[in-house]
């Protein structure tokens, strides 16, 4: 009776025994491999992390500030010339109905200085503002150390400086002993707000109440910037009617403009760099994988003794392709897999340190794993069918 001889069956684990086999036996070479494919995916998930992270940072910062704030400022008349608001602007806006709030800031001629010895034309872009006792609240701003302005201390030569002021100054901590020379008068530090993003121009600003800018630092009383808060359904609305109101005899010489749209706009450009580096990301992903293209046919050429012995034992070529293309195919999984992990712990500690929350889209790892297999697939293709069309004396016959 005539005996039909079938080739033996791999299940999955002998298939995926089998191909690690090449990579047990060469793992420098299978480690440098895979170090390509994870530099590639680790840039990848870490410029999308460290961006999503960022955007989830803003995100919280306009939800605890509000999206509800308006800006007014005077602009520029018929004939080029800086307009102003009338003194009455903000009676005039808080007069509008769904307007919540409503204050304002003067930008004042003097220069605030460390001391009365530094010359007039090295202020460091500091600007001194009059303001209202209401501003923080408008603005969303907060007082890191000491007190902001009352009632009292906005009659004398007091000063609340903005954060980023306070380190130009070299002042860390107000005290009653120290002192900033603003327009030929000494006034003493009271208090240093914390950084207020919907108000940058505070943030390098010098703080002094109304009644002590007109008494020592020959304030006109016209505001120059009028900060409004609104209803959240009725901002558009608002909007569209601020420079009528805080300016009737002249509207198109008043400036509306929402503080929040600056940073949306900022949020919009960080994602177009981030499509760039995602994109320089994928070139490294792309070497990484020609660099696993390159090792598997190295390896079809070491190995054409084993491949020609399997083959004489009563290997298929199905198997041998299967064996090969299970190589790349773990080969590329271990770089991806690293890189996935190098990625997160870079973006969980960039976005720690910025005091971000960490914010790793799972999309992301999960599509930087589909990307190696589909990489490790392509790249090992080639190598597993030459290596399965290997006759079983040529390979014998050429080691």
């Amino acid at each position: 009776m005539l005996t039909v001889l079938r080739p033996a069956r791999l299940g999955p684990p002998d298939v995926l025994r089998v191909g690690a086999t090449g990579l047990r036996t060469r793992p420098l070479r299978a480690v440098l491999s895979a170090l390509g494919i994870a530099i590639g995916i680790a840039a990848m998930v870490a410029v999308v992390g460290i961006s999503s992270s960022s955007r989830a940072e803003l995100d919280r910062t306009l939800s605890a500030l509000g999206t509800n704030l308006l800006r007014v400022a005077p602009g520029t008349d018929l004939f080029g010339e800086a307009a102003s608001l009338p003194p009455e602007s903000v009676d005039m806006v808080r007069r509008i109905a769904p307007v919540e709030t409503a204050t304002s800031v003067a930008l004042l001629k003097a220069k605030a200085y460390r001391t009365d010895l530094i010359p007039a034309g090295e202020s460091g872009g500091i600007g001194v503002y009059a303001t209202d006792l209401d501003l923080l609240e408008s603005i969303g701003g907060s007082v890191g150390q000491g007190e902001w302005l009352s009632e009292a201390t906005a009659q004398y030569p007091a000063v609340v400086l903005g954060h980023a002021t306070a380190e130009r100054l070299g002042i860390s901590a107000p005290d009653p002993a120290i002192e900033v020379w603003i327009g030929g008068q000494w006034f003493t530090v009271v208090g240093i707000l914390d950084p207020v993003p919907l108000a940058p121009e505070i943030d390098l600003g010098a703080l002094v109440g109304r009644e002590a800018a007109a008494q020592y630092l020959d304030w006109d009383e016209l505001p120059t910037t009028i900060y409004t808060r609104t209803r959240e359904d009725a901002v558009e609305q608002v909007r569209s009617v601020l420079g009528p109101t805080a300016n009737p005899q002249a509207p198109n010489e008043v400036d509306v403009s929402r503080p929040s749209d600056a940073l949306a706009a900022q949020q919009a450009t960080d994602e177009a760099f981030t499509g760039l580096l995602v994109g320089l990301g994928a070139v490294a992903l792309l070497v990484g994988g020609i660099g696993v293209a390159n090792t598997m046919v190295i390896s079809v050429l070491e190995r054409r003794a084993e491949i020609g012995l399997r083959r004489s034992l009563g290997a298929t070529r199905g198997q041998i392709r299967g064996q090969f293309l299970v190589e790349s195919l773990v080969l590329s999984l271990m770089g991806g897999a690293a890189g996935v992990l190098i990625g997160v712990g870079i973006t969980a500690g960039y976005a720690t340190s910025q005091g971000w929350p960490v914010a790793v889209p799972p999309l992301v790892a999960a599509g930087g794993l589909v990307a190696t297999l589909a990489i490790g697939a392509i790249a090992g293709l080639y190598p597993a069918v030459r290596a399965a069309r290997m006759a079983p004396t040529e390979a014998l016959a050429a080691v």
